[in-house]
């Protein structure tokens, strides 16, 4: 007998309390419809310019936050506005899971870190983009999971089998913050979000901010 596929659906909202619905066990994305105010998209296009290989990766508890990434944009006149942003992320991130730190990673990319749809082993990951091309994800019931990493036998996302269309392909916004649960959540394998992080060309930049779990 055929073990019944998981359903798991997305979900999003223009209010940030859409984040509790990820404890839903059949919502694998909750996305938060952010509209960053134009200083702090100014802020982003402003750090790509400047510090084009821009890379922050910490260990941090809410109260740490705004300082330790302040410490690293010491050189950075425009970093006030930013470092709000993502310190209010972090302790949402730790309210909402009830951790005391996270794993943060705010980088400038001039390519794709993961160009090819995958899943991670993580219970959730905070994703969003501050400015640039944003992340891109498929919904579960489009997927052929066989064709996930070695499944593909080499071949490109677009051609391996794991998605029928193009239209399939949900691209995040500038702004939107997204949970993308993960294979590691209680009993969520075989259903982590599939995603990937999006083509770019010779002249794009992008400004992503991740927090994770720490064991």
């Amino acid at each position: 007998m055929n073990t019944p596929k998981k359903q798991r659906m997305p979900i999003s909202s223009k209010y940030p309390d859409v984040f509790t619905e990820i404890y839903n066990e059949d919502i694998n994305i909750a996305i938060w419809q952010q509209n960053l105010s134009k200083s702090l998209l100014n802020s982003a296009d402003a750090l790509i310019a400047h510090k084009a290989n821009f890379k922050a990766v910490m260990t941090v508890t809410p109260d740490e936050s705004y300082f330790h990434l302040a410490e690293s944009l010491a050189d950075f006149q425009h970093k006030d506005e930013l470092c709000q942003q993502v310190s209010l992320l972090v302790d949402m991130f730790c309210t909402l899971f009830e951790l005391k730190r996270v794993g943060l990673r705010l980088m400038v990319l001039d390519r794709s870190m993961c160009p090819k749809f995958h899943v991670d082993k993580v219970p959730c990951r905070l994703v969003t983009t501050l400015s640039g091309i944003a992340t891109q994800w498929l919904d579960h019931q489009v997927v052929d999971r066989d064709k996930l990493g070695a499944g593909s036998n080499g071949l490109p996302d677009e051609e391996s089998g794991l998605f029928e269309q193009q239209s399939h392909i949900n691209q995040l916004s500038v702004g939107d913050v997204a949970l993308l649960k993960g294979e590691g959540w209680f009993d969520n394998e075989g259903a982590g979000l599939v995603h990937r992080s999006p083509a770019l060309n010779s002249n794009d930049r992008r400004l992503l901010l991740t927090l994770d779990f720490i064991d």
